[in-house]
């Protein structure tokens, strides 16, 4: 679907227009905060954190300044993907950062970070995940360490109620999100939370319980603090369960900062295994799971597309359709599962994710603009709270189209 354009998803009428697309051309608005002010100062976190030589410190500076002053340039030198970003490019090459679409840009931006520092280059820095010392800090922390004792205390719930706290877990587990600490103000996970605006856990477990033997698609949002409670629930649907198989989808390469990739499964599970009691019994049921197949890891290349999932390639289509279940975790794949656009809060859910092969389950911490199916009842009080309450992670969707 062409920004801003008219025009329903496959298989529909179009009936009425989209809204716009979400830009970040407003001075002081959500999306302009986070390319002038997060982008920069992730870029001098970058630097910080890893001894790069001057060559990858210039090439630092170089997109310091397009973000801040110049317009969107195409990669540059022999790059792998060239074709695959001309492809997604949808004409914002050679526009200012600012009319592109903020999804576009914002995904963009995380692409030409990773040239910068040489992640795809032959060199020392190949491979070199440059938001790893900030992961590796969350997962070592004391954040992690209360997670993992919490698991102890599940044994002794019944199981209805373990499956609920665990959704919730992972749930919440949305706001360890180090790239949204970067520009939220006093954001912190583990911070107060003061609201689930909409609840449809209830019906992930019918739809797992089912007759025939079920087949779950987790696409994961943050490695860490986040990772560990996906884990658990990961677990849950292989062990308690009988969940056939688990197919786990993380990003290709670092991205969005604390986005979970390979490495942060392995370390994660690592984690786990070596805290022993409870967790460490999860840790061990998971190397069991991932060693027999029962736990894929997945990726693909469109996990990192500046695009909507209504665009999803037809292998990615066919893996979510043969899913009894897909579950969609944190606030970037809930604004490319429902359209990074102006919607009104009381749009149904379903109604912007009918696109999608089959059933879909949202957990999603809110800390952008987007969201849809709210009643209006609550959309008014929000309101006349007066805090930000879209953009803050203070608030919580779970929603389902089944």
């Amino acid at each position: 679907m062409a920004d801003g354009d008219a025009g329903g998803r496959p298989g529909e009428a179009a009936v009425t227009s989209d809204p716009p697309v979400i830009r970040s051309n407003v001075p002081g608005s959500f999306p302009w905060g986070v390319m002038h002010e997060r982008h920069p100062a992730l870029i001098r976190r970058v630097g910080e954190a890893t001894p790069y030589g001057p060559d990858r410190r210039r090439a630092l500076d170089l997109l310091l300044a397009e973000i801040t002053d110049g317009v969107i340039r195409p990669l540059e030198g022999p790059v792998h993907d060239r074709e695959l970003w001309r492809s997604w490019d949808r004409g914002h090459l050679g526009r200012r950062w600012d009319d592109a679409p903020f999804l576009w840009a914002e995904s963009y931006f995380y692409r030409k970070l990773l040239a910068a520092v040489g992640y795809f280059d032959p060199g020392p820095w190949r491979g070199i995940d440059p938001f790893e010392p900030f992961k590796q800090a969350e997962l070592l922390g004391k954040g992690v360490d209360e997670e993992l004792r919490a698991l102890g205390g599940l044994s002794s719930m019944p199981v209805e109620e373990q499956a609920r706290t665990l959704v919730h877990r992972a749930l919440w587990g949305n706001q360890a999100d180090l790239g949204f600490r970067l520009s939220a103000a006093g954001a912190q996970a583990g911070g107060q939370v003061t609201g689930l605006l909409a609840d449809d856990g209830d019906l992930i477990w019918p739809a797992v319980d089912g007759p025939g033997p079920a087949r779950v698609c987790l696409v994961a949002d943050n490695a860490g603090g986040e990772l560990l409670p996906d884990l658990a629930l990961i677990d849950h649907l292989l062990h308690t369960r009988a969940v056939r198989e688990v197919s786990l989808h993380v990003k290709p390469s670092p991205y969005y900062v604390s986005d979970a990739v390979p490495a942060d499964v392995v370390a994660s599970v690592r984690r786990l295994s070596a805290a022993g009691g409870a967790a460490g019994e999860v840790g061990e049921r998971l190397r069991a799971a991932m060693s027999s197949g029962r736990l894929a890891v997945r990726t693909h290349a469109f996990s990192c597309a500046p695009l909507p999932y209504d665009e999803m390639p037809g292998d990615l289509r066919e893996e979510f359709a043969s899913a009894t279940l897909t579950i969609m975790k944190g606030d970037l794949n809930y604004r490319r599962l429902v359209g990074d656009r102006a919607w009104a809060p009381t749009t149904p859910f379903a109604e912007t994710v009918g696109y999608f092969p089959g059933p879909v389950v949202a957990l999603r911490t809110l800390k952008s603009d987007v969201v849809v199916g709210l009643g209006a009842e609550t959309v008014a009080a929000l309101e006349a709270d007066g805090r930000p309450w879209r953009t803050s992670g203070t608030h919580a969707l779970i929603q389902a189209r089944l």
